[in-house]
């Protein structure tokens, strides 16, 4: 009688519990970007923040989705996909727009400033994926060039993914490209921070957000029997956040001397 009425208790309580975790899962991937969007919004800056950070996000779980049609895994992992696409397109905005502004602005202070007047206030030239330049990759002028980008990258792997849907091997394969993509995701924040000896302009709480996201992800791949893939991919970001952190300790310790500013129109490109 006692233990019937303990069940009670408990069989609400972990299922509590189990919803709890799903929406953890779901939307705690997002929310380390939360400070690191309203940083970027309020000082309209986009510089410390690599875009290649949503690029990599972007393409893991494009293929995580797609690895979902040949292996089915938890709907809260297929959830969170979804959520996260969405919110790096939305950062991706955002940094696409406020880089545009400042380049248009220094343009303008930089000609506002010549001594021949007859200089022609000359607009940044536009660049778009469809350029085919590799110097200007996933460095475009227009939000839309990212969005048509992205929809070519999920035709292609979506088709391909058509053809080959019944071959083991090929989805196996696919969801291992998944989380080994997804596993490189602080590699360009990392790269950007070396490349700079700085980690101005990064937002600590993002990459603390990181960690602690990453390391309950792992911990929930591990606990529900989740494919290997996805807990290597996890233990794989853990080590990178820490390596992130490590910078930022390196870096505040030993400061970088400023270099004397030179104004030019190009400068300061963020990866």
């Amino acid at each position: 009688m006692e233990a019937e009425g303990l069940d009670w208790l408990l069989v609400p309580l972990h299922q509590l519990v189990s919803w709890g975790a799903a929406g953890a899962m779901v939307f705690g991937g997002v929310v380390p970007y939360i400070p690191q969007y309203r940083d970027i919004r309020r000082a309209q800056n986009a510089e410390g923040f690599s875009t290649y950070v949503c690029l990599v996000l972007l393409v893991a779980n494009i293929l995580r989705i797609l690895f979902w049609f040949g292996r089915h895994f938890e709907s809260p992992l297929l959830w969170q996909s979804i959520v996260m696409i969405l919110t790096m397109l939305l950062m991706l905005k955002l940094c696409t727009e406020v880089r545009v502004t400042n380049e248009l602005n220094v343009k303008r202070r930089f000609f506002a400033a010549a001594d021949n007047k007859d200089e022609e206030f000359k607009v940044p030239p536009r660049r778009s994926y469809l350029d085919f330049d590799p110097h200007h990759f996933w460095h475009w002028s227009s939000f839309g060039d990212y969005v048509q980008c992205v929809l070519a990258f999920t035709g292609v792997a979506g088709y391909v993914t058509y053809l080959s849907i019944d071959s083991a091997l090929f989805v196996e394969t696919l969801g291992f490209l998944a989380v080994l993509t997804e596993a490189t995701l602080g590699v360009p924040q990392l790269y950007r921070n070396y490349c700079h000896q700085s980690t101005e302009g990064m937002s600590i709480k993002m990459v603390l957000m990181w960690t602690s996201g990453d390391t309950f992800k792992t911990a929930y791949f591990l606990l529900n029997g989740a494919p290997l893939q996805f807990s290597v991919c996890g233990l794989l970001q853990v080590l990178v956040d820490l390596a992130i952190l490590g910078q930022a300790y390196a870096f505040a310790r030993h400061p970088q001397k400023p270099a004397p500013h030179v104004a030019h129109p190009a400068s300061a490109k963020a990866l």
